[in-house]
């Protein structure tokens, strides 16, 4: 299932490659109306999900540095040794290069940047970026495939 790596890597790079055009094209805060509902809004992250421990004093950007390479570990793990289908696989790789995507930025810049705002009236979803649609859309996609059917084992059945 290692064939599946190459996702990861494509989720890196489109990730990487947006997050330095908005850089260099938005300032911090700055909002960018693209269509009803959704805007390009430069942010930064020092926290997790929903800015979680954002302002914790600077100690949670290496915790979640190391966090996310353990996680990317045991994620290249379950791709070698664990996964069954090509939709598990594809699933964790696309979380993989997330984790990765975001990783990058903590370790470069101490931040996640974020720039996708998706909104309705005066609510605001998070901003977020690449590496975390690609993690949502990898999460979802697990999810979907767990409740698929399992092939049963012949074992111990009953032959009447």
């Amino acid at each position: 299932m290692l064939k599946w790596l190459w996702l990861s890597g494509l989720v890196i790079v489109l990730d990487q490659a947006s997050k330095w055009i908005m850089v260099s094209w938005l300032s911090l805060y700055e909002t960018v109306a693209v269509i009803p509902y959704f805007n390009l809004t430069m942010a930064h992250n020092t926290g997790a999900a929903f800015s979680f421990l954002a302002n914790a004093g600077g100690w949670q950007r290496w915790f979640f540095v190391g966090l996310a390479v353990l996680i990317s570990i045991g994620l290249l793990i379950w791709i070698q040794k664990l996964a069954k289908t090509n939709i598990e696989a594809m699933s964790v790789s696309l979380i993989l290069g997330g984790a990765i995507g975001n990783v990058i930025d903590r370790v470069y810049f101490g931040y996640v940047i974020d720039f996708l705002d998706v909104y309705y009236g005066s609510y605001h979803w998070p901003a977020f970026n690449i590496a975390d649609a690609a993690i949502v859309v990898g999460a979802i996609l697990l999810i979907i495939d767990s409740f698929r059917a399992q092939p049963k084992s012949d074992t111990n059945q009953d032959k009447a």
